[in-house]
């Protein structure tokens, strides 16, 4: 999840889901409760670290922690990705397809299933090529764009950043935090604690109670981020301080095969590969463990 993070265009919310713990990152977000904040107003230890999922946050939390660590300090994959973006997105592409494939398998077929997948990947499709427009400052604003890029995150095929760009706020955000203006920084962080609380808990009883229409509109966001991942395309970026943001995309096809196109397919399908050798070694675990 900290590598996808590093990726433009790619979320973290996806690579939980090809991984097998979305649902249980979900749960583990809402698990911090009114009665977990009851325990924290009244210093009851005990309860505090019983009650939420710490035993799969800790570990899920470092390991995103020294991912983002490696890939900007050791291996600096935001290189990689400027002077050698067909392979590194035609890994991504191959991870995602594979991923689609598993859940298409998992999701009964109907004419409801398909229509929330309709219906998810045109929402999808359309999201991705919306053009920035120009927002208020105030703090009301401010407030919402945190909720909604917190949300974004948590939905697979959507990274937060790209919402904020979306809205026009990257820069007005990341410059507030920069100059430590609080009257920025505090209506944006209670709009992303609202929006964490608010849509974990949505998303759980979405998951609970409509999980077959729940996982197909996931399957189409997720059809609608290849738009994105796509290789080979014209990419528009935003450049803010040492980082850049995907702000549009075109697919296109390569018009020469060069090694360096022959090196993306390979990635394409060793993503493809990973996803589904990893499928089966999770469900063997399963079964293993149920025995």
């Amino acid at each position: 999840m900290g590598t996808a993070d590093i990726i433009p265009g790619v979320s973290g919310g996806t690579m939980a889901l090809i991984l097998g713990i979305y649902q249980q990152l979900i749960e583990a977000i809402r698990s911090f409760d009114l009665q977990w904040l009851r325990s924290l107003l009244y210093l009851d230890i005990r309860n505090m670290a019983a009650r939420p999922h710490f035993a799969f946050l800790i570990p899920l939390l470092a390991g995103i922690a020294a991912a983002l660590l490696f890939f900007t300090r050791v291996v600096p994959l935001p290189y990689l990705i400027e002077h050698y973006p067909e392979p590194v997105y035609g890994l991504f592409f191959g991870l995602i397809l594979g991923s689609i494939v598993i859940l298409i398998r998992e999701f009964e077929r109907d004419r409801i299933g398909w229509l929330f997948l309709l219906l998810a990947t045109i929402l999808g499709w359309w999201v991705f090529n919306l053009v920035p427009a120009e927002t208020p400052d105030a703090g009301w604003f401010i407030f919402i764009s945190g909720a909604l890029a917190i949300s974004a995150m948590l939905l697979p095929g959507i990274s937060g950043s790209f919402i904020l760009l979306l809205l026009k706020k990257y820069a007005y955000i990341f410059a507030a935090i920069g100059a430590a203006d609080f009257s920025v920084i505090v209506p944006f962080a209670l709009g992303m604690l609202a929006g964490l609380i608010a849509f974990s808990r949505l998303l759980s009883w979405l998951l609970r109670h409509y999980y077959r229409q729940a996982l197909a509109a996931i399957i189409g966001l997720l059809v609608a981020s290849l738009w994105v991942i796509w290789p080979y395309q014209q990419r528009v970026f935003a450049h803010v301080g040492d980082r850049q943001k995907l702000v549009s995309v075109t697919p296109a096809w390569p018009e020469v095969w060069t090694g360096m196109t022959i090196l993306a397919v390979i990635m394409i399908i060793t993503g493809f590969v990973a996803v589904l050798v990893l499928n089966h070694m999770a469900r063997n675990g399963s079964a293993v463990s149920g025995r």
